[in-house]
C-alpha cells in the first residue's frame, strides 16, 4: 500500500527534469529540507503547477519511492514576494540545509522573516545570524571567543574560525581576524535577542554596515567555503 505524506512547506528552489517534470526544493514543518519530483509540473493542464511555484508557502502532498519522493497534491497557502532577501534565504538554505531533517525552528525563522515583507539588509542579517545560530554556529559576541574576558569596547576584533569577537590580546596572538565596532556588537547581540522591533528602528552608519558585511562574508568562508 502507497503511504501519502502531507505537510506544510516553503518551496525555494525548482530544476526542470526531462520535457515536463520538475525537481522542487521544499522546506518543510515536518520533513526539514526535501527534493520531490513534480511529474508533468511544467504542462498548462498539470494541476499541480498552481502550489509549486518559488516562494510559495504550501501544503504539499507526496509519495516515497524506492529511489526518491513524487508529488501527488500541492495547494498554496502563501505566496511570498521575490525580492533580495527571499532569494538570499533561498540560498543559504540551499547551502547550508543538505539532508532531510526535521527542524521546526529554522521553519519558523524562514516563515516569519519572509512575512516581514521588508527588503532591508538589516532584515537579512536578523535572519542569517539567528539561522547560523540553529546551525549550531552562535558566535561569541559579549566575551572573547578564545579567553572569554570580557570585551573592550574600544579593541574589538572579529573571528569566525576561532568563534567571534576577540580580545586585543587574543587578536594579537592570530593576528587572523578583523577589528570591527562596538556598533555591530550592539546590533548582533540585539538580533541575537531577537529584538527585531529595536533593530528595525536603528539608524546604523554606513561604516558599521560595511563592517557587517564583511563579518557576514567571513562567517559564509569559514563555515560553507564551497560557495565562495
Amino acid at each position: 500500500m502507497t503511504v501519502k505524506y502531507r505537510t506544510t512547506g516553503l518551496v525555494f528552489g525548482k530544476t526542470d527534469k526531462n520535457e515536463t517534470d520538475q525537481s522542487i526544493s521544499v522546506f518543510t514543518k515536518d520533513f526539514g529540507r526535501l527534493e520531490i519530483t513534480a511529474k508533468a509540473v511544467r504542462k498548462i493542464t498539470s494541476k499541480l503547477r498552481a502550489g509549486v511555484d518559488v516562494f510559495y508557502l504550501s501544503e504539499v502532498e507526496f509519495i516515497q519511492g524506492k529511489n526518491n519522493k513524487t508529488l501527488t497534491d500541492a495547494a498554496k497557502i502563501k505566496k511570498f514576494n521575490c525580492t533580495n532577501i527571499s532569494r538570499q534565504i533561498a540560498t543559504d538554505l540551499d547551502r547550508f540545509v543538505k539532508g532531510q531533517e526535521k527542524d521546526e525552528q529554522i521553519f519558523n525563522l524562514v516563515i516569519e522573516t519572509l512575512e516581514k515583507r521588508e527588503n532591508s539588509r538589516l532584515l537579512y542579517q536578523y535572519f542569517f545570524w539567528n539561522f547560523l545560530a540553529l546551525q549550531g554556529f552562535r558566535l561569541s559576541i559579549e566575551n572573547c571567543a578564545t579567553c572569554h574576558s570580557k570585551i573592550n569596547p574600544y579593541n574589538i576584533y572579529f573571528s569566525a574560525k576561532d568563534g567571534g569577537a576577540l580580545c586585543k590580546n587574543c587578536f594579537n596572538r592570530t593576528r587572523s581576524c578583523k577589528k570591527i565596532n562596538s556598533d555591530v556588537v550592539k546590533i548582533l547581540k540585539l538580533i541575537f535577542n531577537k529584538e527585531w522591533g529595536i533593530v528595525s528602528r536603528l539608524k546604523v552608519e554606513q561604516y558599521s554596515k560595511d563592517l557587517l558585511k564583511e563579518v557576514y562574508e567571513d562567517s559564509v568562508k569559514t563555515f560553507c567555503p564551497e560557495y565562495c
